[in-house]
């Protein structure tokens, strides 16, 4: 697994993984499956990546984090 930080790539439009400020992926596809460290459960929570279209917003599929709430969302990824 890799662990990082959830940013915004300017550069491709997409959300990606940093590790250390540096990108360890530099941007997600819809469907792109993760894991996010729910601060609240103490525990990691499976899902993955969508675009809403209408809004043009990524968002964690079955959460309520969309949007700027991803920006630095503690995240891993399989390898």
């Amino acid at each position: 697994m890799i662990e990082g930080r959830m940013g915004y790539n300017a550069e491709n439009k997409r959300y990606g993984l940093l590790v250390s400020d540096l990108w360890e992926i530099d941007g997600f596809h819809c469907g792109d499956p993760l894991e996010y460290y729910d601060y609240d459960k103490q525990e990691w929570i499976s899902t993955r990546i969508e675009m809403a279209w209408p809004e043009q917003e990524y968002y964690l599929v079955d959460t309520k984090l969309q949007g700027e709430a991803l920006e630095g969302l503690k995240i891993r990824v399989e390898k």
